[in-house]
């Protein structure tokens, strides 16, 4: 395996000697803040942007606190963010994604909010994956601001032409349910997943992994891959006979990124789809799919020694290392981020504006009995549905500084045995010693 580090100087050890710059270059603007200037500063990516102002209207208006607010398209929002750390630009509270979180705390870039009692007291109503997802070396560093996981979609309609009562509930059942809907011309390929080399590649294998009761790594961060009961060799199996032995998913599925997947699901091409849960909206809007009306969620169907369980992801409100170097600064930017994460005036205002406005999926609980959240989720979905799987969701399990460099070799590895260039055993023990590799490097 190729080594961008030399042997002297370790990956832990680049990242702190990054961190240790960027606490220069943020020296000058501390010192400014500790001098009085009173105005918050807040960057976000540019979603919603208008609630995000509105909401930001009414803190200062409750606390008198004034806020600069800022944000940039996603595409180039965590490039600019690093650029903003290293350069020592003003910044208080910044919207993070959990994928971000260990990178951003070992270059001492974000700070732990866990010494708030306002914020952690709403840890008890948001959800445990959440929880975890903004948990790094037993420390929090922020609450959420949207969350969504990964669900099991299917056609109705085409379920019961292929003569049943109900849909899957185990991987075993989707294969026999497929088949049947082969023999009788209803889909080709009756399953679609999405298995190109593309950002979303790890939430689709984590659900596969997840559901059969698998893990990637165990309590002590080392690969747990190869054990046969509890790894990923029993998912990626599963995937390989899907592809070659049944025939029920499309040999170019290792060529299919997630927008086509879906599109394809939306076109009447598939039955049964494994997609992001927030998708529903859509494939059930007539406007944009052909399969409008007939597309309902169940419980991800489970493998021999696994449950219901599917992956997910969230993004959070953070506080920087700047803004927690200064007291003062430290607890007004707290109350900037319960005002957006947990509630404001006695309610979880935010998360639910954000729902309304444009779908974005919520991580605390009791928004899941709020009349007019179960009405929107309702109109195109099953909230009872929605909420029971969002319970069953787990947090990614790879988020290290060095999973990047492990997920290439990962999604070639998996990739390789769907072809049949390669058994699953090999595929699993490559992806495997590439993590423990990594992590000792590291």
């Amino acid at each position: 395996m190729s080594r961008p580090f030399n042997s002297h100087m370790r990956r832990r050890d680049f990242l702190r000697t990054s961190a240790a710059a960027g606490t220069m270059a943020l020296a000058a603007p501390r010192l400014a803040l500790a001098q009085g200037a009173s105005d918050l500063t807040m960057h976000t990516w540019s979603a919603a942007v208008d609630t995000v102002q509105s909401h930001l209207n009414a803190f200062t208006a409750s606390s008198g606190i004034n806020v600069n607010y800022g944000n940039s398209p996603w595409a180039q929002y965590r490039e600019g963010m690093v650029t903003k750390f290293v350069g020592g630009a003003p910044l208080d509270m910044m919207w993070v994604s959990d994928a971000w979180l260990p990178e951003w705390v070992e270059a001492g870039w974000i700070a732990p909010v866990d010494g708030f009692k306002n914020l952690t007291q709403y840890n008890s109503e948001a959800e445990e994956f959440c929880n975890d997802s903004m948990t790094y070396n037993g420390r929090q560093y922020g609450l959420t601001y949207y969350t969504d996981y990964m669900a099991f979609l299917y056609d109705e309609e085409k379920v019961k032409a292929a003569g049943f009562d109900a849909p899957p509930t185990t991987w075993d059942e989707v294969v026999e349910q497929s088949l049947v809907m082969k023999e009788k011309g209803i889909s080709d390929y009756p399953m679609m997943l999405a298995m190109a080399q593309e950002s979303w590649l790890i939430e689709f294998m984590s659900t596969l992994v997840f559901s059969h009761g698998g893990r990637f790594i165990d309590e002590n961060g080392m690969s747990s891959m190869t054990s046969e009961k509890d790894g990923a060799m029993e998912a990626l199996q599963w995937v390989v006979d899907a592809v070659s032995k049944h025939g029920i998913v499309s040999p170019a599925c290792v060529e299919t990124g997630e927008l086509s997947g879906l599109k394809a699901f939306a076109s009447g091409n598939h039955a049964f789809a494994m997609v992001a849960k927030y998708r529903l909206r859509m494939l059930n809007d007539p406007e944009q799919s052909q399969v409008a009306g007939n597309v309902q969620q169940t419980l991800m169907p489970k493998g021999g020694n696994g449950a219901h369980n599917t992956v997910g992801w969230m993004r959070f409100h953070g506080m920087s290392s700047q803004a927690a170097a200064d007291p003062i600064r430290a607890e007004a930017t707290a109350k900037l981020i319960e005002w957006f994460g947990g509630k404001s005036d006695g309610a979880y205002k935010f998360q639910k504006l954000l729902f309304l406005d444009i779908g974005a999926g919520f991580g605390v609980k009791p928004l899941f009995d709020d009349p007019e959240i179960k009405a929107a989720y309702n109109a195109y979905g099953d909230v009872e549905v929605i909420k029971a799987q969002q319970s069953l969701a787990m947090q990614k399990d790879v988020v290290t500084p060095w999973f990047g460099e492990w997920n290439e070799t990962n999604g070639t590895a998996w990739q390789s045995a769907i072809l049949g260039n390669t058994d699953v055993a090999s595929a699993i023990a490559k992806s495997s010693d590439a993590w423990d590799e990594l992590k000792e490097d590291y």
